[in-house]
């Protein structure tokens, strides 16, 4: 698994991690805005979602101690991250700046 994630993040210039719950209510909020987010800058961006019950490794490696948490990848390094609910224009001016 570590070595697919690693290609992931490293696959796309820029990659978003959503970390989530499927019992977390601002994560079921954030998931439309992050389409809306997909369909608007389209192929620069590649967004993974990740369920931090099936991936508890992978959370504690990044710290996630609260979701939707959200960490933006330029080149497989990390560039921004951010707990809790943004609207689309705030994510998007964090792409324009780091991506």
């Amino acid at each position: 698994m570590k070595s697919s994630f690693n290609e992931i993040i490293r696959s796309n210039n820029v990659v978003l991690l959503d970390f989530f719950g499927t019992w977390c209510g601002p994560c079921q909020t954030l998931m439309p805005i992050l389409k809306e987010v997909k369909n608007e800058v389209g192929d620069q961006l590649k967004i993974v979602k990740i369920d931090i019950d099936k991936n508890q490794e992978l959370a504690t490696k990044f710290q996630v101690r609260s979701v939707p948490t959200m960490i933006l990848f330029k080149d497989g390094v990390p560039k921004w991250r951010q707990s809790g609910v943004l609207p689309k224009n705030e994510i998007i001016n964090v792409l324009k700046v780091h991506g």
